[in-house]
């Protein structure tokens, strides 16, 4: 007698969008891994993260760095990707070469797709966060890495050794930063002065692209840069190409800083609200 009766379908296996941060800690929660951790979960993802360095930080400054060992580093991003992997890595605080030389080796060791290169120079409160002599051998090896780096004008101009301090520079520095072994490049325009906040998106051989949206006048901006890296890695990890990512993590930060704009933390630079609209996580087939 034949045997009709059918083994009910295995379910489906599901996991999460999944994002790795590779960056400082921050002790005031406003930037670094804190504000990382935060914006992953904010847009749905998994996030991990793999510790460069301590700060001793508040909303009024850097008081102190403590240096995470390279090996170490090495040994926290490979028991994360290991076992649960990566969709997405966002780089932020990489303070020495050596420090360097472990992230890049990561990318190739684990084929990691989709890079987000925040080059962390200097705090919102002017505090260098890096190594002059890591910012050579950190273009060197993570800018043809990277998917996109992040730079705001300080840091472009460290980068580019020249002043930016005008909106007429902005796009021929953008296509600069391509010469240096960008990808794509998205150089932040909010440093300047004015009414109107505008990025400026470079990838070779297409037309820059220009974002652009008014300033929100607050207090509370420390961390933006951390936040809006992160933001697009989130994006990418959910499958969102670059173009797109940009724009939506653009859409996040503004809500983000709107939100916080009338709340005191601290006496400095206080956080953005990274929670103001959270979303469900993210499901994904395995």
């Amino acid at each position: 007698m034949s045997n009709d009766i059918q083994s009910p379908a295995a379910p489906a296996r599901r996991r999460y969008a999944r994002v790795l941060t590779i960056a400082g800690s921050d002790s005031g929660g406003g930037a670094g891994i804190q504000a990382d951790l935060k914006t992953f979960a904010a847009l749905g993802c998994y996030g991990t993260s793999a510790i460069t360095a301590l700060t001793a930080q508040n909303t009024c400054g850097v008081q102190g760095i403590h240096a995470v060992p390279a090996a170490f580093l090495r040994q926290q991003i490979c028991s994360v990707l290991d076992d649960i992997g990566a969709d997405a890595v966002k780089i932020g605080m990489l303070h020495e070469p050596a420090i360097v030389d472990v992230v890049a080796w990561a990318i190739d060791r684990y084929r990691i797709e989709h890079v987000v290169l925040d080059p962390v120079m200097v705090a919102t409160s002017g505090d260098r966060l890096i190594a002059q002599e890591t910012v050579a051998v950190l273009v060197r090896e993570l800018f043809p890495r990277a998917t996109v780096v992040t730079p705001n004008l300080d840091e472009a101009a460290l980068l580019l050794d020249r002043p930016l301090d005008r909106a007429q520079e902005l796009e021929r520095a953008a296509q600069d930063l391509l010469t240096l072994g960008a990808r794509a490049a998205l150089l932040k325009g909010g440093h300047l002065a004015g009414q109107e906040v505008a990025d400026l998106l470079a990838r070779p051989g297409l037309p820059m692209l220009r974002l652009a949206s008014a300033r929100i006048p607050s207090r509370n901006v420390h961390g933006t840069g951390c936040t809006l890296s992160s933001a697009i890695a989130a994006h990418l990890a959910l499958g969102h190409g670059l173009d797109e990512s940009v724009r939506r993590a653009r859409v996040y930060i503004l809500g983000a800083i709107a939100a916080g704009a009338d709340v005191v933390t601290g006496a400095g630079h206080g956080p953005l609200n990274h929670g103001h609209a959270p979303v469900a996580t993210h499901l994904l087939a395995c």
